[in-house]
């Protein structure tokens, strides 16, 4: 019920104000800066972050020999605090068989079926999220660098698209609450200005990890929008236009939010 009043309050909102535009580059905050002080020690404390244990979840399966190829990410890569430095920054990216951009999790499993022979990873599975926590760790504190890829022009204006795009029974878009309301508070939530700095995520409402997909999947059901599936296009589109706007910021991964 109160979670229904704050939807509607800032549907009201939105209209007293009308569409902003997109948030100017020195006014973008991390989500980070948003959480409670409580909050915000957990994450910077690695000793404290649960999403730790996600990354040392990710370091065993990078040793681990799988498919029919019989190899480990190890047997490519090397050491992941080495070969996987910054490549978080660059996701979602051009995949050039493809001839589309992927994100990171479609990444790992890419590399699962061409390289390992090997079945891909459930959506959001443990052993998903934990070896993308341990690639994305590798890039805590290098530069966001999506969408930079002139190639990718045209998806990050379709990701862009999506997010200015009102759905669902309540009408509403991304930006409404992301653009026009950050600053503002949901059921006594912070609303953030939606910058994907820290995923994967764990999340203290769902007392383990997630990806961006599953972030975006959450806010849509919110909306009472039809979700996109997490390998969908659209999906992955609206994320390379989240990560090319906060080109230039920190990644922070693994997060915790509330």
């Amino acid at each position: 019920m109160w979670r229904m009043i704050g939807v509607v309050g800032l549907v009201v909102a939105s209209i007293a104000r009308g569409d902003a535009a997109e948030i100017a580059p020195d006014q973008r905050r991390s989500g980070l800066s948003f959480m409670a002080p409580e909050t915000q020690a957990m994450q910077s404390d690695d000793t404290a972050n649960p999403a730790m244990l996600a990354v040392l979840d990710g370091e065993m399966l990078w040793k681990q020999k799988a498919g029919a190829a019989n190899r480990a990410c190890a047997d490519c890569h090397g050491d992941a605090t080495a070969s996987m430095h910054g490549v978080a920054a660059n996701y979602p990216a051009y995949d050039d068989l493809l001839a589309r951009p992927v994100d990171l999790e479609q990444r790992i499993n890419l590399c699962r079926v061409r390289h390992q022979q090997a079945s891909p990873l459930a959506d959001e599975s443990r052993e998903l999220n934990a070896l993308g926590a341990l690639v994305a760790r590798q890039s805590r504190g290098t530069p966001i660098e999506a969408g930079g890829d002139v190639r990718l022009a045209p998806f990050v204006a379709n990701g862009k698209g999506l997010f200015m795009r009102r759905q669902g029974q309540l009408n509403l878009a991304c930006a409404n609450c992301h653009d026009d309301n950050w600053d503002r508070r949901l059921a006594g939530s912070a609303i953030t200005q939606a910058h994907p700095t820290g995923y994967p995520i764990y999340r203290l409402e769902w007392q383990g990890m997630g990806s961006l997909k599953r972030r975006l999947r959450s806010c849509m059901l919110g909306t009472r929008a039809a979700p996109y599936q997490a390998d969908d296009p659209e999906m992955v589109e609206l994320e390379l236009y989240l990560m090319s706007r906060a080109r230039g910021m920190s990644i922070e991964a693994p997060a915790v939010r509330p």
